[in-house]
């Protein structure tokens, strides 16, 4: 249900655009009234122009926006004077339209305005919202839509069979409307809502009285429906732990068939809502029939992959086989949709579902980052609200093919997923990071989001992991960090740490083997406990993370890269070390013996040999830096200086310096490189690879 969010005293002290700011961030909170980055308001007033005339101005949402968050600065403001001739036009291409309306920029410099600028100029009101609310939506997509309407709305609305937004389709509801003085809303076919008001908060209470009407006739029948809503269930939905089990199982394979052309993260849903739909006798059918509105569309492709799979059997294996049969399937498919449809210019997205649904588990979304992938989550669940108040109401209808097609492939469309950022070296990747909460890990994670990689920092440090997580989430503003608890040396924590991984992001690219110990003794007083934690840790542990991701790399079929944090040990003879040089050695034969066995694979391994990375390191701040210093015979304050005086660069090794080889290594730069070691260490002469 919509909740009225309007506060007067929040509300009264707001002037000019601040207004309008106010009154789209409330509507865009609600997703069941605005999905993400769709719908648009607008707001009439008069401001003063560079000469220090009055203009009347209509401020409108720029292309690309999203209600729920947008400032002033992402709405555009166009002089009315120059905008409002238009009516008086017959027909104006798309191309022709915005050109012109360039032109009415008060700043050249505001962000381009919203494909339906002109619904808002052609209709005579202060303040105007167009949304895409689900009881709308559901409305204005079922079959016998505008008679519904009529039952719920009398004669207080204006339907509009549906038009792609642009020239023509401003015109005739700016018409229908002023040829309307009773007409409170216009609802428009396949699409969503249009609302006005003289004052902004008017504009508000009329949506929000509008949505609520539609929303309260639709209950009123799906509790009538009760549980054959959907026809009923089809298929008994798995316990949450089999869920998980499976989906651990079957989301690497879903990753990588999707990523054939370009990587996707994965996203999983099964909520409630979800899981009534997908288990229902009606899914198969009403999940083919088409997107439920235009916005909805572009980010969850024009159908779903519905997979026909019987949960009950619990047969992972014939679902593997349906799912990729199924993928192989829609890829044909959608090859087959674009060639039927494609104009001169058009350029294939990737042919591969951007939504999956599994009976008995729920759904599965793709996108080129967690929060493209969550986004096309988020737009299918609006997708399914629109089916179940379409289906109470009669039939589920939808843009037809060709109405789809054009909507996917529409200039003006395309150009609000233009000004997304270039992709970085690292985008739609996954890093696995043990260790990720100390100095090598962190800085490591650090610079793989900055190149935007999504990473999985795996820590027995499970608070300090957890921190550095949510620092790595509030600088992007996106959920591309995680935090897990994991012993190295414990095989069952690091196969869940792995199952906690493919849940969240789909699979894995790039593994950074670095959780890390260090104890220093003279070999007489090495106990066997010293001894057997530095192998556990440093031998045994790197092999059974390295062992995990080697096989979600393998059923990925997309290559791959690990990179161990080795050390000057790994090739010196570091005096009173001999338990942790001889794990490091072992540690740096295994990171080759993994790369002779990934070749065939494009899985590529290398090592990175660092010495005295005493910065940010918990080993440094342990008993290590006494005896190391002990071992050397100076004060372990001196240390430092000690290091870097025997380096043949003179200078000291940091994180970051770590980090960036890191980097390197998992990089395209380094594409043709593995079984490599490249020592990091200022120069030490006795540490050279021989």
């Amino acid at each position: 249900m919509p909740v009225n969010l309007w506060e007067q005293e929040k509300a009264a002290p707001l002037t000019g655009i601040e207004e309008l700011v106010y009154r789209s961030n409330l509507l865009g909170q609600d997703r069941s009234v605005a999905n993400w980055g769709g719908g648009n308001t607008s707001m009439k007033t008069v401001e003063w122009d560079f000469m220090g005339q009055e203009v009347a101005v209509m401020w409108v949402k720029g292309s690309g926006a999203d209600l729920a968050t947008m400032k002033s600065e992402h709405f555009t403001a166009l002089r009315l004077d120059d905008v409002l001739p238009l009516f008086e036009r017959d027909e104006m291409e798309d191309e022709e339209m915005v050109a012109y309306l360039r032109h009415c920029m008060m700043d050249s410099q505001h962000p381009r305005m919203s494909i339906e600028t002109l619904l808002h100029a052609f209709l005579p009101f202060n303040h105007v919202d167009h949304t895409h609310p689900d009881a709308i939506v559901s409305i204005c997509c079922t079959e016998d839509g505008e008679a519904i309407a009529r039952e719920i709305y009398g004669d207080r609305f204006v339907w509009v069979p549906y038009i792609r937004p642009g020239f023509q389709l401003s015109k005739i509801i700016g018409e229908k409307v002023r040829a309307n003085p009773q007409a409170e809303l216009v609802l428009m076919e396949k699409h969503g809502l249009v609302t006005w008001g003289e004052t902004s908060e008017q504009c508000y209470q009329s949506t929000m009285k509008v949505i609520q009407a539609a929303e309260d006739y639709i209950e009123t029948r799906v509790k009538s429906v009760g549980e054959q809503l959907f026809n009923g269930e089809k298929a008994k939905p798995l316990n949450t732990d089999e869920r998980k089990a499976i989906l651990t199982a079957i989301l690497p394979l879903i990753r990588g068939r999707v990523s054939r052309e370009k990587r996707m993260i994965v996203s999983v849903d099964d909520s409630d809502a979800v899981m009534n739909f997908v288990n229902s006798v009606d899914a198969p059918r009403l999940s083919q029939v088409g997107a439920a509105c235009p916005d909805h569309l572009v980010h969850t492709k024009r159908l779903p992959l519905y997979v026909d799979w019987d949960p009950a059997e619990h047969d992972t294996r014939e679902l593997k086989r349906r799912m990729e049969e199924g993928i192989n399937r829609y890829e044909s498919d959608y090859r087959n949709y674009f060639e039927r449809n494609q104009q001169d210019g058009d350029a294939m997205f990737e042919p591969v579902p951007r939504v999956i649904l599994i009976p008995g588990i729920g759904m599965v979304t793709t996108g080129k980052s967690k929060k493209m992938a969550d986004i096309s989550r988020q737009l299918y669940q609006r997708a399914i609200a629109v089916m179940k108040g379409s289906s109470v109401l009669g039939s589920f209808v939808s843009l037809n093919e060709k109405e789809s097609f054009d909507v996917e492939y529409w200039p003006l469309e395309l150009y609000k997923l233009s000004l997304a950022p270039p992709e970085a070296e690292f985008s739609r990747q996954v890093a696995f990071i043990t260790g990720g909460a100390g100095g090598i890990g962190g800085a490591t994670a650090r610079k793989l989001v900055q190149q935007g990689a999504h990473v999985v920092l795996a820590d027995l440090n499970q608070e300090g992991a957890a921190q550095l997580a949510h620092e790595l989430n509030e600088q992007t503003g996106e959920k591309r960090a995680v935090s897990i608890g994991m012993d190295v040396t414990d095989e069952g924590m690091v196969k869940a740490a792995y199952g906690e991984a493919v849940n969240h992001f789909g699979g894995i690219d790039i593994l950074v083997n670095n959780a890390g110990l260090a104890t220093s003794s003279p070999l007489e007083e090495t106990s066997l406990d010293e001894w057997n934690r530095n192998l556990n840790v440093l031998t045994t542990g790197y092999f059974l993370v390295a062992r995990e991701a080697f096989a979600l790399m393998k059923t990925q079929r997309l290559g791959g890269n690990m990179v161990f944090i080795g050390s000057k040990n790994s090739v010196y003879a570091g005096k009173n070390a001999a338990a942790y040089s001889t794990a490091k050695a072992a540690e740096a034969h295994l990171a080759r013996c993994i790369a002779a066995e990934g070749g065939p694979y494009g899985i590529r391994v290398n090592t990175v040999l660092p010495d005295a990375v005493l910065s940010g390191s918990a080993i440094w701040t342990s008993r290590w830096r006494e005896e190391r210093a002990a071992a050397y015979g100076i004060e372990p304050d001196q240390l430092e200086e000690y290091y870097r005086k025997r380096t043949l660069l003179q200078v000291n090794v940091y994180p970051d310096d770590i980090a960036e080889t890191v980097l390197y290594l998992a990089s395209s730069k380094a594409a043709k490189t593995t079984g490599c070691m490249i020592t990091v260490d200022g120069g030490v002469p006795a540490a050279f690879t021989r």
